[in-house]
């Protein structure tokens, strides 16, 4: 073990990956079981790799081909029964860090954009927003250059709203904007 932790032991490092996989609200990459689970001294990276492995083996993680960890039933219900057995700091740390993690992956299911090349060797940028109800807005735009695409994907997923915002106040406006 790396450090003074709360968590002593392999079969606790165990139950702390069921318990954040239980509570993800979709598939995760390596990374961020990995920074999800180091939330405790006591847990190292080799100790972490392989107890990962081990559920993997045994039924409990799924991995799939684009290297996403998901829970199964079996998972889900050890890690009900297995709950209680982490300590409570490690639980209110770990329920923290998930709840950010979750706002951080429906923030990116919410917010898409990608881009496309044409035949004419412009590129075409498809931008959509939506919440937890629906689409709220698409929209295509045709750029000239590929890094002006990568610029206009970049600072639509840092500010969604204020396009849609500014968007809906030209459409809306009074027209006496210049």
């Amino acid at each position: 073990m790396a450090g003074f932790g709360f968590i002593r032991d392999k079969l606790e490092i165990k139950f702390l990956i069921l318990y954040i996989a239980d509570r993800v609200i979709e598939p995760i990459p390596f990374d961020t079981v990995l920074e999800l689970t180091l939330c405790d001294d006591g847990i190292d990276y080799f100790d972490f790799s392989d107890c990962l492995a081990d559920l993997v083996r045994t039924g409990h993680l799924t991995l799939s081909e684009d290297g996403l960890y998901a829970i199964t039933d079996k998972g889900r219900r050890n890690s009900e029964i297995c709950a209680s057995s982490l300590p409570y700091s490690v639980r209110i740390r770990t329920d923290k860090n998930v709840s950010i993690c979750n706002q951080k992956l429906r923030r990116k299911s919410q917010v898409k954009a990608s881009t496309s090349r044409r035949p004419n060797g412009t590129y075409t940028v498809t931008l959509s927003l939506s919440d937890d109800v629906g689409s709220v807005m698409e929209l295509d735009l045709m750029v000239p250059r590929e890094e002006m695409a990568q610029e206009v994907e970049n600072r639509f997923r840092t500010n969604p709203e204020g396009l849609y915002s500014a968007l809906l106040g030209t459409l809306l406006g009074d027209g006496k904007r210049t």
